[in-house]
């Protein structure tokens, strides 16, 4: 056997460095910037996107595109727009982020769009769902939804279903106007009647006075919009004040019925028909894989809809890097725009020319199976356009 050269050696070396996959590997990171409300009344949210996202990471891998993915994860609390605005402007200037993402509430998605413009620098909306959002950056593309996207289908599905005068009550704010709209609209087009319309502040412990308000007008039903996570004090004050036993039927959005808190609602759920895009119990093989993955970082919570927003954000952001090769916010941007994939809830796009998500929207009925309560789909309405 013939000993090698020290300049053989040297040579091996220079092609090993020069391999492309090498080279790639020494990339700089790609800093995601993810911004989300760990703490505060809204730490729900924060808590489902940022397990997601860490789910994501532990199954799919850190590297893409032989670049590490790597979450700065900050806690704006989830109230106060100043407070994200600031830390995005942190993570942009100081930390040099490639990808601002996460964003709770659609107050603190407003105020951060400024910053994504002026960067130039994609920013991943993952829960806020007020239609608006994607119109205020150029920049700013969504894998949550829309209030109207969800909305639309529950109106239309009450009209055709014996529902023939209803109440709305929303949260007090750009999401809960969205809802309301869209529900008295299309419920009044498809015949029915309008008998009561209530907002509620943002941070409302006690829904009992609204209540009572739609218990004395008498509907058949009523609809709800809250932010994830206050569908439990509605749903309790909503049995306390008899108007399920007064005749007067629960339904709304799928906020109402959020999949981590179902089975806290109790028995008096059972039968509630809300719409939605996702639910933990959508039967899909990409789904078992999600929330297989979700529960072996966070065993003590059920995957949501938030969750879901936090894993597709990971993957349209991945994807589009494998696909720009390059981590210049207009690139990315490019790449983004237009991308499909089949997500745990089912075949998702970012339509190319809004940036905002196209999805299938699903009409579910909370049931009990093997003891736990869950919201089962009956019926879908096909890619739905944001």
């Amino acid at each position: 056997m013939s000993r090698p050269t020290r300049r053989g050696l040297l040579a091996g070396g220079t092609a090993l460095l020069a391999a492309p996959g090498l080279a790639r590997a020494q990339a700089e990171p790609l800093k995601i910037g993810l911004i989300l409300p760990m703490t505060g009344p809204f730490a729900s949210t924060g808590r489902q996107i940022d397990a997601a996202t860490r789910a994501w990471l532990r199954t799919n891998g850190e590297v893409q595109a032989g670049r590490r993915l790597e979450i700065l994860l900050r806690d704006d609390g989830g109230v106060q727009p100043d407070t994200t605005r600031r830390l995005a402007q942190e993570l942009v200037v100081r930390d040099k982020v490639k990808v601002l993402a996460g964003f709770g509430l659609t107050p603190l998605a407003l105020a951060t769009a400024p910053i994504a413009t002026e960067a130039k620098l994609p920013m991943v909306v993952m829960a806020a769902a007020t239609a608006i959002i994607p119109q205020r950056s150029p920049y700013i593309l969504r894998t949550s939804f829309t209030l109207p996207q969800v909305t639309a289908p529950i109106a239309e599905w009450a009209a055709r279903n014996g529902i023939r005068s209803a109440a709305t009550l929303v949260t007090d704010f750009a999401p809960g106007h969205d809802a309301e709209g869209v529900f008295k609209a299309r419920f009044a087009a498809a015949g029915g009647r309008m008998a009561l319309e209530l907002r509620s502040p943002l941070r409302n412990p006690d829904y009992a006075p609204f209540l009572q308000r739609v218990k004395d007008a008498k509907p058949d039903a009523l609809f709800i919009f809250c932010p994830s996570g206050e569908g439990a004090a509605i749903m309790k004050q909503f049995q306390e004040r008899g108007l399920k036993e007064a005749g007067i039927k629960l339904i709304g959005t799928g906020d109402v019925m959020d999949d981590d808190i179902l089975n806290s609602f109790g028995p008096d759920a059972l039968g509630t028909i809300t719409s939605h895009h996702y639910s933990a119990a959508h039967d899909s093989p990409e789904n078992a894989a999600f929330t297989a993955a979700f529960r072996a970082v966070a065993p003590n919570m059920r995957p949501n809809f938030m969750a879901v927003g936090g894993w597709d954000g990971m993957t349209l952001i991945a994807e589009s890097l494998k696909a720009a090769n390059d981590t210049d916010g207009d690139k990315l941007l490019a790449a983004m725009k237009g991308r499909s994939w089949l997500s745990p809830r089912g075949p998702v796009t970012i339509a190319a020319e809004t940036r905002d998500i196209t999805q299938d929207v699903y009409i579910r009925r909370v049931e009990s199976r093997e003891g736990q309560l869950w919201n089962l789909e009956f019926d879908r309405i096909a890619q739905v356009a944001a």
